[in-house]
């Protein structure tokens, strides 16, 4: 077994992410036993994505494709030779224009563009640490996060610069004194990217990091209001590539990937990034995209692997048949509970089977999951080979199968949140805990129940509300539902149902009352929703995930 529990010296000139890893008593314990995660002590993830295929002769073969405003014929098609070739420019633009030094935290902001995707390849391959962020982040949260990492510079997309502006003004409210450096890519200035990189032709020798050498600072989405950094190394990025789609996706350079979240998003970042160039093949990057042309995108480029959120197959499901599907071999769903009765729905429009998964920004990437012929209805699937997963109770205690309680998971990689007590919260006794509520069958089948905090106690039920939604979008005037548990003095709380109805439907209570009968035909009728709530729009983050503590702000009571 390699160990990967001692951490290498670090290559970095900067030591801040170092020396801001947690306490060693308050780490996860890593499991690096298979091997293909034998990676060398020194190495570097953008050699590992890019260079290596333009080594062994594939330079020619197509890595990145944009497309913009719905249209992927006005878009851009670069090779692996291009793309090492603008990497290693903007490396250059990096370490002699900017001066920056391993180690140093370099700010991205941009869309899922193959400039994004190389200003991030470029940050890593020169030893900088990436910090990615959403396009939809205000100045705001921006400075929090340039403060919290101490960020002294920044490529932004010229289309999204006016906030991070903000950010760069002395006596602004929201000026980040750490931040001393943007450039604009996208940009015809004088002082952009594009035009400091044209004066770099030479290639860039990638730094030689320590496969313990932090890499990337991911922030997590802020479903609970309070984003975290969390800290991932060389070793991980490459991890998250060679477990999950290569055992279950059985990823090749044969394969075209396209999908939704942000490439700022781990979810977004290895689905639509270092996967496919993990394995030489290629990503399709949409900046913008409707149900309709997501679909016209699978169709248009032949893609074999579609990632996003399952609200997005729900609403291409009803439109599949007018589009040419046959190369989708792996739609993968995840970012949050995907209800069986969009599974159902998305395999009878499509004869396509959805691979769901869960995963976390601590564990950077999906750690469970089912595909194809292994898919059990209303189970995610089976811990993913290189990880381990139990379920224990209050007191870490491993409980029998079929036997409700806390998912705990541990492997190669886990959570390292940058200078933050949370981190005792995370972590027990060496197991990553999510903070999801599961059971486990014999077959080893895990089924997910709701995030701890959603389980609902009505007079002493334990009440799903995952369960209680897929009841609900049974019904054919749901378009999208979310249950929470609201306070209530005789039950101590009660289920509340927050309803997005289709087109023609109206919320009246008439329909409340029907959607309530509809749930107690489908499942325990104590579980149905004792008030019923109909809204334009539910609250998401910019990734997709569903903000329910906005839901509880919203009705706090009954």
């Amino acid at each position: 077994m390699i160990d990967w529990n001692t951490l290498l010296p670090t290559r970095h000139a900067d030591t801040y992410t170092r020396d801001r890893l947690p306490p060693s008593h308050l780490w996860p314990w890593f499991v690096a036993d298979r091997p293909e995660l034998d990676y060398p002590e020194t190495m570097n993830v953008t050699q590992e994505l890019v260079d290596v295929h333009v080594a062994r002769g594939w330079g020619n073969r197509t890595a990145l494709r944009g497309a913009h405003d719905f249209d992927a014929s006005q878009g851009l098609a670069w090779s692996y030779a291009e793309l090492q070739d603008r990497v290693d420019r903007i490396a250059h633009v990096l370490t002699q224009d900017l001066g920056l030094v391993p180690g140093n935290r370099v700010l991205l902001r941009g869309g899922n563009s193959p400039m994004m995707a190389a200003c991030l390849l470029a940050t890593f391959k020169a030893g900088l640490v990436a910090v990615p962020t959403m396009p939809l982040l205000r100045a705001t949260e921006l400075t929090t996060i340039i403060q919290k990492a101490q960020i002294s510079a920044a490529l932004c997309d010229s289309l999204l610069a006016e906030e991070l502006n903000f950010c760069l003004t002395p006596g602004h409210p929201q000026h980040a004194d750490a931040l001393r450096h943007c450039l604009h890519f996208r940009s015809d200035d004088a002082t952009g990217v594009e035009a400091l990189m044209a004066r770099h032709d030479s290639p860039y020798v990638a730094h030689a990091c320590s496969r313990d050498d932090v890499c990337l600072i991911a922030f997590t989405s802020g479903t609970t209001g309070q984003p975290k950094g969390t800290l991932h190394f060389h070793r991980d990025v490459l991890a998250m590539c060679d477990l999950f789609p290569r055992q279950l996706l059985q990823m090749s350079e044969n394969d075209v990937v396209c999908g939704t979240p942000p490439i700022a998003f781990t979810f977004g970042l290895g689905g639509l990034l270092a996967f496919p160039l993990r394995f030489g093949a290629c990503s399709v990057l949409l900046e913008k995209y409707t149900p309709e042309s997501l679909l016209a995108t699978i169709e248009r480029h032949r893609v074999t692997q579609c990632y996003t959120a399952p609200t997005m197959y729900r609403q291409m499901a009803p439109l599949a048949a007018g589009f040419k599907l046959d190369t989708l071999r792996h739609p993968v769903s995840a970012g949050e509970a995907l209800p069986d009765a969009t599974r159902q729905l998305w395999e009878q429009a499509t004869g396509t089977v959805l691979t769901d998964g869960i995963g976390g920004t601590e564990v950077i990437h999906i750690y469970i999951a089912s595909a194809g012929s292994d898919v059990r209805r209303g189970a995610i699937g089976r811990v993913v080979a290189g990880y381990e997963a139990r379920i224990v109770d209050d007191e870490m205690r491993t409980v029998p199968p079929g036997t409700l309680g806390r998912l705990a998971v541990r492997g190669p990689t886990g959570c390292k949140y940058l200078d933050d007590p949370r981190q005792a919260d995370y972590v027990k006794e060496g197991w990553n805990l999510p903070g999801d509520t599961f059971v486990m069958d014999s077959e080893g089948y895990f089924r997910y129940q709701a995030r701890n905090d959603d389980m609902i106690i009505s007079a002493g039920y334990n009440i799903a509300g995952p369960e209680v939604e897929s009841a609900l979008l049974q019904h054919q005037a749901v378009a999208e539902c979310a249950v929470v548990g609201v306070p209530d003095a005789a039950r101590g709380q009660i289920v509340q149902a927050f309803v997005v109805l289709k087109n023609g439907h109206s919320g009246t209570e008439a329909m409340a009352t029907e959607l309530q009968e509809h749930v107690k035909a489908s499942i325990a009728p104590f579980k149905y929703p004792r008030k019923v709530l109909f809204l334009n729009a539910l609250p998401r983050t910019e990734t997709g995930k569903l903000q329910r503590f906005k839901l509880r702000q919203m009705n706090p009571g009954v």
